[in-house]
């Protein structure tokens, strides 16, 4: 794509806020990503971001398990060196 094609479609299928207005109405601009419309920030006339909607795709789904065998605890873990357990009163 070619540089003056990217700023016709920043200009003409996105809405297009500088960073300044996008401050002063970010929860607008949310409610606008989460309708499907891509929101084109500006530093001057140079975009610099885009903010727009995650879809459930794009979520990761959590697949409980997927870790098992993966991952040990130590024998000593709930154990205390000597000096923080004195130190924090737990030994005396």
């Amino acid at each position: 794509m070619t540089k003056l094609a990217k700023q016709c479609y920043v200009w003409l299928m996105a809405i297009s806020y500088t960073v300044g207005e996008a401050k002063t109405q970010l929860s607008k601009l949310i409610r606008e990503a989460e309708k499907g419309r891509e929101v084109v920030l500006r530093r001057g006339r140079r975009p610099v971001a885009r903010l727009v909607a995650i879809t459930a795709a794009q979520e990761t789904k959590r697949r409980p398990g997927r870790m098992k065998g993966r991952v040990q605890i130590a024998a000593d873990f709930d154990e205390w060196p000597e000096d923080v357990a004195r130190a924090l009163g737990i030994v005396d």
